[in-house]
């Protein structure tokens, strides 16, 4: 039976991944900062399916953070078939206006945990003949986002890694699949700041269809996987329209 580990695990698309993965009886390994809320997936999953669940209680944002965490699960003999990088969040405000401890926990989560966890898994998937990465971007990796300036940025890079070191990583049967989902309906407006009001994410697709879509990208080996035809057709506009106009846009929007 094979292992997938999902980071950002508590809440969201991470915890609908879990379910997911545990319907189509992968084991488990969840991890994120709130304990409760994983003994809860833990048990649920555990009760309506033969599979295992091992949580991690981890931040993942804290300098090295996310070497310590590889090696307490090769200490305890753990190996991860299917990699989720799912766990990141965003900030709402102008560049100026921002926390700056939040925004660099943000980088450190979005990009540098990300990167980490991929260099490590990925070796392994190498040396063990193969297995599957999934990193978790955004639409608003198409284009810059002002009042989101560096949430949208590390979504950029998440979105450009993850397919170059999918055309690299190919040559070692280790595959590489790139989400990027639209608003969603999830915490990530509230813990992003957006106003209830002018919650963008209100009218958009479930945590459990973004999961889904997630699953059926990976079994069919797609790289680069957008979630929503509208939100293909705009990502494809964007690729026509100037930067500065679509930066433009961009901004109405968020206002």
């Amino acid at each position: 039976m094979k292992t997938v580990l999902i980071t950002g695990a508590s809440s969201g698309i991470g915890k609908e991944l879990a379910y997911v993965y545990a319907r189509e009886n992968y084991n488990l390994i969840i991890t994120a900062r709130r304990r409760k809320r994983l003994e809860k997936i833990k048990e649920d999953i555990e009760k309506d399916y033969p599979v295992s669940v091992t949580i991690i209680e981890a931040d993942l944002s804290g300098c090295h953070a996310a070497d310590k965490f590889y090696q307490d699960l090769k200490n305890n003999n753990h190996k991860v078939d299917v990699l989720i990088n799912n766990a990141g969040f965003g900030i709402k405000a102008g560049f100026s206006e921002t926390d700056i401890q939040k925004e660099e926990d943000m980088l450190m989560l979005n990009m540098v945990a990300l990167t980490t966890l991929t260099r490590l898994f990925g070796n392994d998937m190498i040396n063990n003949g193969g297995g599957h990465i999934i990193n978790i971007a955004s639409t608003a990796a198409f284009q810059p986002v002002p009042m989101m300036a560096a949430y949208a940025a590390t979504k950029a890079y998440v979105l450009n890694f993850s397919e170059a070191i999918a055309h690299e990583l190919k040559k070692d049967n280790v595959k590489v699949t790139v989400i990027c989902p639209g608003g969603t309906q999830s915490e990530f407006a509230e813990v992003a700041g957006f106003d209830k009001e002018k919650n963008i994410t209100t009218n958009g697709p479930t945590s459990r269809e973004v999961a889904e879509f997630t699953y059926k990208m990976m079994k069919k080996g797609t790289v680069t996987a957008i979630h929503g035809t509208m939100n293909r057709v705009m990502t494809m506009g964007v690729r026509f329209t100037p930067r500065k106009l679509a930066t433009k846009i961009a901004g109405k929007i968020m206002e």
